[in-house]
């Protein structure tokens, strides 16, 4: 069976930052606050933008940096939330603007966990030979299902897009094992409220509570099926959700600080973009490198959840990013 990697990454986050000083002119809140329970800083709005507006940019960046020829892509997959509209799909849409025509494009929705459940998903593909070249998008405008007088979500949340090439990779490289799964008991606790367009409310406490005890799990799962040890992950990937909860599935794999992806400080919460917007930034900046192995792990609305461990890179000397 084939070893699936990632050949590419691309990323886009809009111009337009809003920091915590911006929500202390509208909320009664606090910069002091809001980075002391969630982390973040700044978070980026699209404004006049769309979702396949950003997944085109990511998507772009992606193929580019894969060295794969646009017309070799065989299947596209994109992750989003917040589709431009209930259809066409953001990945039709994606797939007109890039110029590829006749192959098979789909939306996949399964929340913050969306870009796992995407990845996964493209990779059984290639496994078994039925494609070559899997493009992979995650995409969210979270800005338009934001109520902005909710105190308790609006300052979470932003929009951007990330993207990869998924594609054979050498022995010893690429997607080691994944770990997969739901509960609807607790759709609930995390939901767009349709009567009130789509906006997302949450109830925080009974979402923090899985979220810390699945990230942590679902890492060591997978860390297992892996056949690796805690010692034998060199980088842990969370979804970008909230610092503590972050922390609570770092501690859990009993890594240091300073093994863990951060960007929330950024970028907030974006959704199925959270996690390729981490790994772009971390091989950017030489924490990720070829060989090394990673612990990608989300969850999101449904409840759903998921985690990849993988081999980053291939045999070759270059570093994707």
């Amino acid at each position: 069976m084939n070893n699936v990697g990632v050949l590419g990454i691309g990323t886009y986050v809009p111009e337009k930052v809003f920091t915590n000083e911006d929500f202390e002119k509208i909320l009664d809140t606090s910069d002091e606050w809001i980075t002391e329970m969630t982390g973040i800083k700044e978070r980026r709005f699209a404004e006049d933008m769309e979702t396949s507006d950003l997944a085109y940019e990511a998507a772009k960046e992606a193929i580019e940096n894969s060295g794969v020829s646009k017309e070799d892509i065989d299947m596209i997959i994109v992750a989003t939330s917040t589709g431009d509209q209930k259809f066409p799909t953001v990945a039709t849409m994606l797939q007109h603007r890039l110029g590829l025509r006749n192959i098979p494009s789909m939306d996949q929705l399964a929340a913050c966990t969306g870009f796992i459940y995407g990845v996964v998903t493209g990779a059984q593909f290639i496994q078994t030979g039925t494609y070559r070249h899997v493009l992979v998008v995650g995409a969210d405008k979270l800005s338009k299902i934001t109520d902005f007088s909710d105190r308790s979500t609006a300052v979470l949340f932003g929009d951007g897009a990330g993207a990869v090439v998924l594609g054979e990779v050498e022995e010893g490289f690429g997607m080691k094992s994944f770990d997969l799964g739901s509960n609807g008991q607790g759709g609930s606790y995390l939901y767009g409220d349709e009567e009130d367009g789509g906006n997302i409310r949450m109830n925080g406490r009974e979402v923090f509570k899985f979220a810390v005890r699945q990230m942590g799990e679902s890492s060591v799962i997978v860390t297992e099926k892996a056949g690796l040890d805690k010692d034998d992950i060199d980088r842990l990937v969370p979804h970008q959700a909230n610092i503590r909860i972050m922390n609570a599935a770092r501690e859990r794999m009993e890594m240091p600080p300073e093994k863990m992806s951060s960007t929330i400080d950024k970028y907030g919460n974006t959704s199925a973009a959270s996690i390729p917007l981490s790994i772009h930034h971390d091989v950017k900046n030489g924490k990720i490198k070829s060989g090394d192995n990673l612990i990608l792990v989300g969850f999101g609305g449904g409840l759903t959840w998921g985690s990849i461990c993988l081999t980053w890179g291939s045999n070759k000397e270059e570093t994707h990013g």
